[in-house]
């Protein structure tokens, strides 16, 4: 057992503890700021997987990929939890949460008391519902469990069927074929991506991908997978496609039954306000689990490793009684190929686009103005853009587009 950090250690026994039930981004950036913001009182983190918190953004991309070790996925060294005085429990479910008690419940039988609780249960994948979903061969994509499992089927030559054209399957199509695969993505959509992007980062993505040799299978939604005990090809309409290995990627569900079951408010995620706190006084919630009022007053639910750690250090602060309200700007991104896409902001359908740069030479900006305000910005292999653009969705800034458009100008003059 490592010992304590001695700055903590004599005030513990005297505090009240705080429980988080869910061992990922959100939980230990809250075990971080807990003790930042002088919380001196025992912590315990739950976890249902076998490992401390880990980054899941590399798990499609670099991890997959071969190109990133499992050591540098974990957030904090092998000894950080205990000098920091949090027990970890993992591989044990949260079963229910006794409010009127203050207790959790595990699934061993054990029960936890706690004077504050913390919900970073984080989502779920949602499961594909067609016949043969349940064959061999089909996978999923969330966990280091999940990508060490695909491993011995990826490999070249070998036919991968993708469902779904959102960040995880095109992440998981590049790297497929750059590993040598034969690589097809379904999408019921008509364009890649369209949930996040414009119609014009879309265009740009199917091109690249289709240089690299995937097939891209718009407005086809997948009716059947068939074979022996195990995939061998993939129905989609009328079309048949042969497949070694069914990679589905069709968004997640945010883990709010615990909450439910325990009386608070959920609505597609459990219902915090500004300083994540739901509708119990004792109990925060953070990360893709949560649905809170965004910087336009209107509710969402973000899965995004921004939203998970900048609204665990509120949930933080707000435990440790320093209150302070939650309106950070959104921010996104997905590697794919040499391609780096960075997002800030939220956009809508009817915000005024600016593209700034050409796609061709594939580095470039799409603006998204409302009511002259930047909105949102989506920019590939475009660093000062994305950031300028970040800036400015903060402060509400106007820009005019023609100056937006023009390259000639730097971004840092556009003031």
């Amino acid at each position: 057992m490592v010992a304590a950090h001695p700055e903590f250690e004599k005030l513990w026994e005297m505090s009240e503890e705080i429980v988080i039930i869910g061992a990922g981004q959100a939980g230990a950036q809250a075990v971080q700021s807990l003790r930042a913001e002088g919380f001196a009182g025992p912590i315990t983190m739950v976890g249902e997987e076998d490992f401390p918190p880990y980054q899941r953004p590399p798990l499609s991309k670099a991890y997959l990929l071969g190109t990133f070790e499992r050591a540098r996925l974990f957030l904090k060294a092998d000894n950080y939890y205990a000098q920091a005085g949090c027990e970890l429990i993992l591989n044990t479910q949260a079963k229910r949460v006794h409010p009127a008690e203050r207790t959790v419940e595990l699934a061993d039988g054990r029960k936890i008391s706690y004077a504050k609780l913390l919900l970073t249960t984080g989502a779920r994948v949602r499961r594909l519902r067609c016949p043969g979903a349940d064959l061999s061969g089909v996978h999923y994509l969330k966990t280091i469990a999940d990508v060490d499992g695909l491993q011995d089927a990826f490999a070249p030559g070998k036919r991968i069927a993708i469902v779904g054209g959102g960040y995880i399957g095109l992440e998981v199509a590049a790297v497929a074929a750059k590993r040598g695969l034969d690589v097809t993505v379904f999408e019921a959509m008509d364009r890649l991506m369209a949930r996040a992007v414009s119609p014009q980062l879309s265009a740009f993505y199917a091109g690249e991908h289709a240089k690299a040799g995937v097939k891209l299978k718009l407005r086809t939604g997948v009716e059947k997978i068939e074979g022996n005990g195990k995939v061998e090809r993939v129905i989609a309409g009328s079309q048949s496609t042969q497949a070694d290995i069914v990679l589905v990627g069709i968004g997640v569900v945010a883990c709010d039954e615990l909450a439910a079951e325990a009386g608070l408010t959920c609505e597609d995620g459990i219902v915090v306000d500004r300083n994540a706190r739901t509708s119990d006084p004792h109990i925060w919630a953070a990360g893709d689990c949560t649905r809170h009022v965004g910087r336009e007053g209107l509710p969402l639910r973000l899965e995004c490793v921004q939203n998970a750690i900048d609204q665990a250090k509120h949930a933080a602060l707000a435990m440790a009684g320093k209150h302070k309200t939650y309106s950070e700007v959104p921010w996104f991104w997905s590697d794919q190929y040499d391609l780096k896409l960075q997002i800030a902001g939220l956009a809508r359908p009817t915000d005024a686009l600016v593209l700034r740069g050409d796609p061709a030479g594939r580095k470039f900006a799409v603006f998204h103005l409302r009511d002259g305000v930047v909105a949102a910005v989506e920019a590939v292999n475009a660093a000062p853009e994305y950031l300028m653009g970040k800036k400015w969705i903060a402060e509400g800034r106007k820009i005019a587009p023609e100056m937006l458009a023009d390259t000639s100008i730097a971004m840092k003059q556009m003031t």
